[in-house]
C-alpha cells in the first residue's frame, strides 16, 4: 500500500510525504488521521531544518534543532469517555514509562507532565473547544527527574452528538523548544508585563513592546477577531504611511479594522492556527507584503480553543527566520491570546461596573448660589467588582447645602447595594431638616439594623451659603481639606465618630468652620490618598501641594489635576469640590405664625401684602396673594397642629413656603367640574407658579410655589 501526503498548506507547499506499507485493504480513517498529523509535524521539522540553513542573526546560536523528520515520536489514541489510552513503545519510551507498566489510563500521562502544562492538555478534549486539529507544545518529568519538551498533534473526532468522542494524536520530541537564556528572560519579562495588564490597549503596548525592540522590527500590528473582521487594537508605529495602503483605507477612526476575505493568506494562517514566517519576496498579497517587505511573522493568538487575535511583526530589510524565533514566537502567542481574552473580559467588567456605580450616583449636581460644586468618580484598575464610594449636594432650605462623601467597605454587588441606600437614607434625613449630627446618628441606626456586616465611613458638611459657616461630622471619614483665598492649604480640624453601621448608639460631634469667600473645599475619599505603595499622610500632603497649586477659578480642573496624578488605583476614588463665593445679594426672608381663627388667610394675605410693598415687590401682590391663600386654605382646611408661612425672596424669585404638621402630600384633583365648590386650588398655583411642589419636614412637609417677581427701582 502506498500513501501520498503534501507536507504544509496552499500557501506555502514544502513538500510530500510518501508512506508504504504491507499489502491490504487499504489505510483505514484512524491511520489516516495519524499520518495527515504525522505529516504536519514533518512540515514544521522541513521549515525548522530550512531556516537553520541561514543564520537568523549576525552571531548565528549553536544549539541545534529538530531533524528533517520528527524524532523519536508515537502515535496514541484516547477514548474521552472511558479515558482509555492505547499508545505505541515510542509513546512511552519519550514518557519514560515501560511497557509493562503502562495501564492504559490518560492520568498516568498526567502524572509525568509539568502540573501548569495540564491546563492546556485537558482544555484539547473539553466539552465546546473542539476545533479540529489541535497542536501544542509540553513539558514532562521523566522518572530521573529530567525535564523534556515534547510536541503534540491530534484529532478530535466527536459522536453524533458533537461531543469529543477519540482523540488521535502523535507526539514527538520537541527538545529543540527549550529557551535560551535570552529567550526565558524575555518571556519572563512579557509574562510579568502581561500580568498588570487589564486593558486591550495596554496587552498590545506590552506585546509591541516586548517585541519589537528584541527582534529588531519595523512594525508591529495586534488586532482582535470579531466574526470576520480584524480590529486592530495597535499599530506601532502609529503614523498611517508607515503601513500598506489597504490599511490606510480603512483608517477610518483610532481603531480600524479589515475583513479577513481580503487577506486569504492571513485568513489561512489564522485557520490553520501555526505561527507563520514569510521570508523576503514570497508572493503575499499587498496587504501583508507591505507590512514586512523583508520578512513578515505572523503570529496567531489562541486561547479558550480558538483564535481571538493576531500579531503581525514586520521587518523592511531581509530577516532570516531560525528555527529558535518560531519556538520564542509560539510562546509568546500563547500568553499573548490569553492576556487579550482576560482584558478583553476585565474591559467589559469595568465597564459594567462603572455603568452600575454611576447609576447609583447623582446624574448632575444642582446649580448652587454663591458657590459652584464639582464631583468626580474613576472606579478601581484592579478588580472587576463595583465599589462602595458615594457623593452628594443636597441643597436644603434657608440657604443651606449638604455636601456629603462616604465609602462603604469592600468591593461587591452588596458594598454598592449599601452605597445606594446609606445615600438615599441620609439625602432623606437631610431633607426632612434634621440637624448634621441628627442625620448620621439616623443612617448609623439604619445601617446597623440591617445586619449586612458592612460598614462605611462618611463625612456630612452642611453648609450656610450666606454666612459661610460650615458644620461638619465625621463618620471614621477623612476630614475635609481647605485651600484658602490666599493658597494656603490645611486640614480642617474636625472631630469624629466611628463608622457607620458599627455602634448603634455612637455619637457624632459637629464641628464649626467659617469659610471666607474664594475658599475651597474638598471632601475625598481614601482611594485618592493612600495605596499599598502609599501611606496616607504622604497622600494626603500631595493633595494638598496640588490644591495648593491649582487656580480655583476652575473647580472642575482642579479635580481633574487631582485625579491625573493617581495613574495605579488599587481603590475606588471619588473627589466632591466646592468654592465658596458667597452670596453677592443675599435673600430677604420674612416669617409668620397663621393662626386658627376663622379670618386667618385674611391676616396671612395682608402680612404678605405689607411685605412684599416693604421689600419694593408690589408689582406681584396680586399673584403672590393667589398662591398665599390657596396653600393658607389647604393648611387650615385639611390638617391639625402649627402652620408657619415663609417668605423668601433672592434676586427676582419670591419663594413662598407654607409649614405643616402633616405627613400627607397635597392631592392634586384629577378632574373638577363646573358645579364643584373645591379642587382648584392647586389647579391655580400650578398655574401662576414658576414652580411648585412639597417635601417632608420634621414629621410634617412643607409646600412650596416659587413666583418671578418685579422690583420697582
Amino acid at each position: 500500500m502506498l500513501g501520498a501526503l503534501p507536507l504544509g498548506g496552499e500557501s506555502r507547499l514544502l513538500g510530500c510525504l510518501l508512506v508504504t506499507a504491507r499489502p491490504g485493504t487499504g489505510f483505514d480513517a484512524d491511520q489516516r488521521a495519524l499520518l495527515e498529523l504525522y505529516a504536519d509535524q514533518t512540515a514544521a521539522g522541513l521549515e525548522a531544518a530550512a531556516a537553520r540553513a541561514l543564520p537568523a542573526r549576525p552571531e548565528p546560536r549553536t544549539r541545534t534543532g529538530p531533524g528533517l523528520l520528527p524524532r523519536r515520536g508515537g502515535a496514541f489514541v484516547v477514548t474521552v469517555h472511558t479515558g482509555r489510552m492505547e499508545a505505541d513503545g515510542s509513546v512511552l519510551d519519550l514518557l519514560g514509562i515501560p511497557p509493562d507498566a503502562f495501564d492504559g489510563n490518560v492520568s498516568t500521562l498526567l502524572e509525568h507532565t509539568v502540573p501548569d502544562d495540564i491546563p492546556a492538555l485537558m482544555a484539547i478534549v473539553e466539552p465546546g473547544r473542539v476545533a479540529g486539529d489541535q497542536q501544542l507544545a509540553f513539558r514532562i518529568r521523566r522518572p530521573g527527574g529530567e525535564l523534556r519538551w515534547l510536541g503534540l498533534r491530534c484529532r478530535v473526532q466527536t459522536d453524533a452528538g458533537g461531543a469529543p468522542a477519540r482523540v488521535l494524536g502523535v507526539v514527538g520530541d520537541a527538545s529543540y523548544l527549550r529557551p535560551s537564556v535570552d529567550d526565558v528572560s524575555l518571556v519572563q519579562r512579557l509574562s510579568a508585563a502581561l500580568a498588570g495588564a487589564t486593558t486591550i490597549r495596554q496587552v498590545s503596548r506590552v506585546v509591541v513592546d516586548a517585541l519589537r525592540e528584541p527582534l529588531r522590527a519595523d512594525r508591529v500590528a495586534v488586532a482582535e477577531l470579531e466574526g470576520d473582521r480584524l480590529v486592530v487594537t495597535l499599530l506601532d508605529p502609529p503614523q498611517p504611511d508607515a503601513w500598506p495602503e489597504s490599511w490606510r483605507a480603512e483608517w477610518r477612526s483610532e481603531w480600524p479594522d479589515a475583513s479577513l476575505h481580503t487577506l486569504p493568506t492571513l485568513e489561512g494562517a489564522l485557520r490553520e492556527g501555526h505561527v507563520s514566517l514569510w521570508p523576503a519576496d514570497t508572493g503575499l498579497e499587498p496587504g501583508l507584503a507591505g507590512i514586512g517587505p523583508g520578512g513578515l511573522a505572523v503570529l496567531p493568538l489562541p486561547a479558550e480553543g480558538r483564535m481571538v487575535g493576531v500579531c503581525l511583526v514586520g521587518w523592511d530589510r531581509e530577516h532570516r527566520f531560525g528555527a529558535e524565533e518560531r519556538s520564542l514566537l509560539t510562546a509568546t502567542a500563547g500568553m499573548v491570546g490569553q492576556a487579550l481574552t482576560r482584558a478583553h473580559a476585565l474591559d467589559a467588567g469595568h465597564e459594567l461596573a462603572t455603568m452600575l456605580q454611576r447609576s447609583l450616583l447623582p446624574r448632575k449636581l444642582p446649580d448652587l448660589g454663591g458657590g459652584t460644586a464639582v464631583a468626580r468618580y474613576l472606579p478601581a484598575t484592579r478588580g472587576l467588582e463595583v465599589g462602595g464610594d458615594w457623593y452628594d449636594v443636597i441643597p436644603l432650605a434657608d440657604g443651606h447645602v449638604a455636601l456629603v462623601i462616604g465609602d462603604v467597605q469592600g468591593h461587591s454587588a452588596g458594598a454598592a447595594t449599601i452605597m445606594g441606600q446609606m445615600r438615599t437614607a441620609i439625602r432623606a434625613y437631610a431633607v426632612e431638616g434634621h440637624p448634621p449630627d441628627v442625620v448620621v446618628a439616623h443612617a448609623n441606626r439604619l445601617l446597623v439594623g440591617m445586619e449586612t456586616d458592612l460598614f462605611a465611613t462618611c463625612c456630612y458638611v452642611d453648609l450656610d451659603m450666606e454666612e459661610g459657616i460650615a458644620w461638619v461630622v465625621r463618620a471614621g471619614h477623612l476630614p475635609p481639606l481647605l485651600r484658602l483665598p490666599d493658597g494656603t492649604t490645611r486640614e480642617a480640624a474636625a472631630d469624629g465618630g466611628p463608622p457607620l453601621g458599627v455602634l448603634a448608639d455612637a455619637e457624632y460631634p459637629m464641628t464649626e468652620l467659617n469659610l471666607a469667600p474664594g475658599t475651597l473645599l474638598a471632601l475625598v475619599t481614601d482611594g485618592l490618598v493612600e495605596s499599598a505603595s502609599l501611606p496616607m499622610e504622604e497622600g494626603v500632603r500631595a493633595v494638598r501641594s496640588l490644591l495648593a497649586a491649582a487656580d480655583p477659578a476652575d473647580p472642575g480642573r482642579v479635580a481633574d489635576e487631582l485625579l491625573a496624578h493617581n495613574h495605579r488605583r488599587d481603590d475606588d476614588v471619588a473627589v466632591l469640590l466646592l468654592r465658596y463665593d458667597g452670596m453677592r445679594v443675599r435673600p430677604i426672608r420674612a416669617r409668620w405664625a397663621v393662626w386658627r381663627l376663622p379670618d386667618a388667610v385674611m391676616h396671612a394675605r395682608r402680612f404678605t401684602a405689607r411685605t412684599l410693598r416693604s421689600w419694593s415687590a408690589d408689582g406681584s401682590v396680586d399673584m403672590a396673594l393667589l398662591v398665599v391663600s390657596e396653600l393658607v386654605t389647604n393648611a387650615v382646611a385639611h390638617t391639625r397642629g402649627e402652620v408657619r408661612l415663609d417668605l423668601t425672596l433672592a434676586g427676582d424669585r419670591l419663594r413662598i413656603d407654607v409649614n405643616d404638621t402633616s405627613p400627607r402630600a397635597p392631592v392634586r384633583a384629577a378632574s373638577t367640574d363646573w358645579e364643584a365648590t373645591g379642587g382648584r386650588g392647586l389647579l391655580l398655583v400650578e398655574a401662576v407658579s414658576a414652580s411648585w411642589g412639597s417635601l417632608p419636614l420634621g414629621g410634617g412637609k412643607q409646600v412650596w410655589a416659587e413666583l418671578t417677581v418685579e422690583r420697582t427701582p
